[in-house]
């Protein structure tokens, strides 16, 4: 890679690192360290192919959706190998809403790797159903429809209110 290109990829890192963590965060259910493999993974695939990124429409938009399929693959990789565990391996973030997020990513956890892809595009990420149904390899009317169910998957982990998911002290 010329020191101009390569330039150009250290300042797209530093400037989608940190988005590309939280993403990967939600879709590994409060994971940190799967979070940080799958930003590493698709950083070094964005690397490798950076000659096309660059030249791409929405460079953040392609190295989202390398982080959607890296994750999605190694969930269908490891899901008959690996089991969870019961304990978290780091403490929880200090803030306000620290037992209702540990709540939500709890419940993002029980859901099937797509499902979590789905929400995570359309609701915390905010692409559109075309948006979503591209980085998915999937039509709008299956991420609409998966989206439906997954959001009712959700629901009826979490309970019917809010209320029902916050402490009271």
């Amino acid at each position: 890679m010329k020191p101009a290109q390569e330039d150009q990829y250290l300042e797209f890192v530093s400037a989608r690192a940190r988005p590309l963590y939280r993403s990967a965060y939600v879709l590994a259910a409060g994971d940190s360290h799967l979070a940080e493999d799958l930003v590493q993974e698709t950083l070094s695939r964005v690397y490798v192919h950076w000659k096309k990124v660059a030249r791409a429409e929405s460079p953040a938009a392609y190295a989202q959706t390398v982080l959607v399929r890296t994750f999605l693959t190694l969930k269908r990789r490891s899901s008959s190998g690996e089991r969870p565990t019961g304990t978290m391996p780091d403490s929880a973030a200090k803030g306000p809403d620290t037992a209702l997020r540990l709540t939500l990513l709890d419940a993002l956890g029980q859901l099937p790797p797509k499902d979590r892809a789905v929400l995570l595009l359309r609701y915390w990420e905010g692409h559109s159903i075309e948006e979503t149904a591209h980085m998915l390899k999937l039509s709008s009317s299956a991420v609409r429809s998966q989206g439906t169910r997954a959001l009712a998957r959700a629901r009826a982990l979490l309970g019917d209110t809010l209320s029902d998911l916050v402490p009271t002290h």
